[in-house]
């Protein structure tokens, strides 16, 4: 059975608010002048800056008054006039697997009188690596018909500040900065590995309609000097905004996942109805000039098993032939159910069928292990909290 945490609300960070300006998600040249704006003189201000930085980044400190080797007169001028941000964690599950979701609720860091958003971001532990499925969305427009966060409305995209504070609130809540404290329920890796080694933007909404607060989250997660995660360990997950595939290799230089789910555009059109817009033959266009794309850098293509939807032999035949010239390799994901969905999961030997076409035309094709069902944090499963399932309807799903 899943865990539910009690969370001490005592020692958890203040949520954001519109008073002090956050300094998480500003760029150093940003935060420098934010500190101009405070009286620092320009050389000062980007000295301060780089302070700054590797306390809030390398550090994960959110109080002031813990920076040692900035003057007390200056650290009481900084904590006046900025925050650190955190988002307040509403509820924390324990999947049976390990699988972790934490349910943060923002402030709007510019109105104080606009109401507060919830999203969900998921860890999900490995023996050599621990994954954070992170949201770049209040909810999503795309309606994927298979998709349950897709059965909610766009409320507003997340900020990069937004972005990076789940990644940084996941980070201190398994000790992953220094001196931190590893969860002592043995579902965590434990020694020297990070718990997070990886970040998949494939949490609430799509990232390309979101693209500049995800890329500059992004690049502020893959800064040498900070959080440091190499952007081969990063990949950003879209449903086919075409547009917007080309700068995201040239300007933030991620993995890049596409959410593809059918070979052809009349299906397509009803299970990513983005389709419509973009179809499959323009979006594969754009893959095969992805910035940086090679065998060493591969595009994941993610494709959800639908009984008798678009798992026949004849469709595993014709991925293979859509993907010709793409450096690929293909994540077949079993479906994973939600109360009110119109579809099931195909059947193992199916899936296994599939899967051995694929593998014979010489494209890698692991199958998902679903993670985090019994706590609806599988992939497709996110929904935020004001959208949540009556408990008894969560509950006939638990494992």
């Amino acid at each position: 059975m899943s865990l539910a945490l009690n969370i001490d609300h005592t020692t958890a960070p203040r949520p954001q608010s519109a008073g002090p300006a956050d300094l998480v998600g500003l760029s150093r040249r940003e935060m420098a002048a934010a500190l101009e704006g405070i009286g620092l003189a320009g050389r000062d201000a980007k000295m301060r800056a780089s302070q700054l930085w590797n306390w809030i980044y390398v550090n994960g400190v959110t109080d002031f008054s813990a920076m040692t080797n900035i003057a007390k007169g200056l650290r009481a001028e900084l904590a006046d006039a900025f925050a650190i941000g955190r988002p307040e964690i509403v509820s924390e599950q324990v999947s049976v697997d390990g699988t972790r979701k934490w349910l943060f609720r923002f402030r709007d860091p510019l109105h104080a009188n606009m109401p507060p958003v919830e999203v969900e971001t998921v860890y999900i532990p490995e023996s050599d690596r621990g994954t954070l499925c992170v949201s770049s969305q209040v909810g999503c427009t795309l309606t994927c018909s298979f998709c349950h966060t897709g059965t909610q409305k766009l409320v507003r995209n997340l900020t990069a500040g937004e972005i990076l504070a789940q990644v940084m609130m996941a980070r201190e809540r398994l000790g992953d900065f220094p001196g931190g404290q590893r969860p002592t329920d043995g579902l965590v890796p434990s020694g020297e590995t990070r718990a997070i080694t990886n970040i998949v933007m494939m949490g609430m909404g799509e990232p390309l309609y979101n693209y500049e607060n995800v890329k500059k989250a992004l690049l502020i997660a893959s800064d040498g000097d900070g959080l440091s995660l190499s952007k081969r360990r990063i990949t950003l997950s879209t449903s086919g905004v075409v547009p917007q595939i080309e700068p995201t290799g040239r300007e933030i230089g991620v993995m890049l996942a596409i959410s593809l789910h059918a070979v052809r555009n009349d299906l397509r059109d009803v299970l990513v109805p983005i389709n419509k817009k973009w179809p499959i033959e323009e979006l594969l266009e754009a893959c095969r000039t992805y910035p940086g794309v090679s065998n060493a850098r591969r595009i994941t293509f993610e494709y959800v098993m639908l009984k008798d939807i678009n798992d026949s032999d004849a469709d595993a035949r014709e991925l293979v032939r859509l993907l010709a010239r793409i450096p690929a390799k293909i994540n077949l994901i079993p479906f994973n159910p939600w109360p009110g969905s119109n579809y099931v999961c195909s059947d193992w030997d199916r899936i296994e069928a599939f899967a051995d076409i694929v593998n014979r035309a010489g494209y890698a094709s692991p199958v998902r292990t679903p993670r985090g069902r019994d706590i609806f944090a599988a992939c497709g499963q996110l929904k935020s909290e004001t959208e949540r399932l009556k408990k008894k309807d969560r509950d006939a799903f638990m494992l």
